[in-house]
C-alpha cells in the first residue's frame, strides 16, 4: 500500500459543490443565493443580531440586574428577639405565634431568622431555621426541630 493509494471508504464522502459552473453543475448563475442583495454579495454578511437597520432585540428588551425566581418558597419570617417575651419550655408553631398575637399574618410556613437575642429555652417546630437562629435557640437551652412540608 502506498500513500497514494489511501482513500476513504467508497460512499462515506459526498462529491464538493461546484458553484457557478453551469447549470448542469446543479448550483449554476446566482449560486444559490438567489437574485441580488446583501447576501448574494461577496465578502463578509451581516454580523449576528442585525435585523437591517432596525433595533436589535438584544438592544430593545430591559437589562435587569435580576430574575424572579419561578416557584419562589414564601415564608412566614420572625427573628429570634420575638421569642424573648415567651414562656421558658413553651412550645413555638405558627398556630401558638398567631394565638400569642406575635405573627398576625400566615404567609406561609414558619422560618426562622437569627436577628436580636434569645434568654428563654423555647422548643421551635417550624419548616425552616438560619444558622444563626438554630445556634442561638440551642445556645439558650431550647430546640429546634423542622417541620417536613
Amino acid at each position: 500500500m502506498q500513500l497514494h493509494d489511501l482513500a476513504p471508504q467508497a460512499g462515506s464522502t459526498k462529491r464538493r459543490r461546484r458553484v457557478g459552473r453551469g447549470i448542469s453543475a446543479g448550483q449554476g448563475a446566482s449560486c444559490g443565493f438567489g437574485m441580488r442583495g446583501q447576501k448574494s454579495r461577496s465578502g463578509t454578511g451581516t454580523k449576528a443580531g442585525f435585523e437591517g437597520g432596525q433595533m436589535p432585540l438584544y438592544r430593545r428588551v430591559p437589562k435587569l440586574k435580576h430574575f424572579t425566581v419561578i416557584n419562589r418558597k414564601e415564608y412566614t419570617v420572625i427573628n429570634v428577639k420575638n421569642l424573648a417575651s415567651l414562656d421558658a419550655n413553651s412550645e413555638v408553631t405558627l398556630e401558638s405565634l398567631m394565638a400569642k398575637g406575635i405573627v398576625t399574618t400566615n404567609d406561609g410556613p414558619l422560618k426562622l431568622l437569627g436577628d436580636g437575642e434569645l434568654s428563654v429555652a423555647v422548643h421551635v417546630k417550624a419548616a425552616a431555621f438560619t444558622a444563626g437562629a438554630r445556634q442561638k435557640i440551642e445556645a439558650a437551652g431550647g430546640s429546634c426541630e423542622v417541620l417536613s412540608k
